[in-house]
């Protein structure tokens, strides 16, 4: 059905001066007018602006933005990651329900979408303020054979995907916050969630969660997190096409993902360094038992942070770096 879908797609957008009639229609795709007329009417449906005008036929004058696996992957320039897309339009968090997935066998590269989260998380288990149409709240699979100790690695590549994509379609020099945060102007755009699944020697499944706030404007902001949160919408006063949007992360993200199983951690680790956040000034760190005052370095090939605390570097596996004088998605 998907691949007869996306064949009406294509004939009515091949020349979207002319008119195709149902007749000529039914014959391409070897299908009665009823079963075309079917598929015209779900494509409206999901957007897609098809006029008609009797004894002429059919043509495609366009597409509103409307977020649907089909939308998705029409035009989407990837080999396996989104070729298996699930949306939905509400959902508690496309995390847990790619976990479940996950579980029940969904193939490498199953990506989960949805308009709206309403329990949405972040790192830690904070709350993820995901509101409707407004953002990317996307989760995909990966079945990676590797070590369980690389995983977190995936979460540095995420990272500079999202900010690579940010400067090259959105025009912003968005900064890495070790280990997830996206920051434009000191205030988190988006964040990365990377958990898994695993034995001791063998990952089962990765699951990677993206959350960016997109066309939100300050009102749709909460009010307790404005002076720390923004918006590409906000950070360029312009409004941004989602689909397109994660049509770029996905394309992005299999390319370096690709690359980085050729040739190791360097090449991410390099990408990240340039945009790293507050690389080479002085922070204060926080750890569980400690707050303290460091200067960034970067990253290790673990993925640890490296900071100078009174002329001794060392690695941080677990803390945060502040930022804003305040908590954080």
């Amino acid at each position: 059905m998907e691949s007869t879908r996306h064949q009406l797609i294509n004939c009515l957008m091949k020349d979207e001066n002319q008119y195709i009639s149902s007749e000529k229609l039914s014959e391409k795709l070897h299908m009665s007018r009823t079963a075309v007329e079917e598929f015209l009417h779900e494509l409206k449906k999901d957007g897609y602006l098809i006029e008609y005008i009797p004894n002429r036929g059919y043509r495609m004058i366009g597409c509103q933005e409307q977020i649907s696996d089909s939308t998705i992957r029409q035009g989407l320039q990837t080999s396996w990651l989104g070729q298996t897309i699930i949306h939905k339009e509400t959902i508690a968090s496309t995390q847990l329900f790619a976990h479940k997935k996950a579980r029940e066998n969904a193939k490498h590269g199953t990506v989960v979408i949805a308009d709206e989260q309403t329990a949405g998380k972040g790192r830690m288990n904070r709350p993820w303020h995901s509101k409707k149409g407004k953002g990317v709240w996307m989760s995909f699979i990966l079945r990676p054979q590797m070590s369980p100790q690389f995983a977190p690695q995936l979460t540095f590549l995420t990272s500079t995907v999202l900010a690579s994509v940010f400067a090259k379609e959105i025009g912003i020099d968005a900064r890495i916050k070790w280990p997830n945060d996206i920051l434009f102007h000191d205030k988190k755009v988006a964040g990365v969630l990377t958990e898994m699944q695993a034995d001791q020697d063998h990952i089962r499944y990765v699951v990677i969660g993206i959350g960016i706030n997109v066309n939100h404007t300050q009102a749709d902001i909460p009010a307790n997190i404005r002076h720390q949160a923004t918006s590409l919408k906000i950070a360029t006063k312009q409004h941004w096409q989602i689909k397109k949007l994660i049509q770029k992360i996905l394309e992005t993200f299999e390319k370096d993902y690709t690359t980085y199983l050729k040739t190791g951690f360097a090449f991410v680790k390099s990408n990240w360094e340039k945009r790293g956040y507050k690389l080479g000034q002085d922070v204060w760190v926080r750890t569980l038992s400690d707050r303290f005052k460091a200067v960034c370095y970067g990253i290790a090939d673990d993925g640890s942070l490296l900071v100078e605390k009174n002329g001794h570097v060392k690695r941080l596996y677990s803390a945060e770096i502040e930022w804003n004088n305040s908590g954080k998605q």
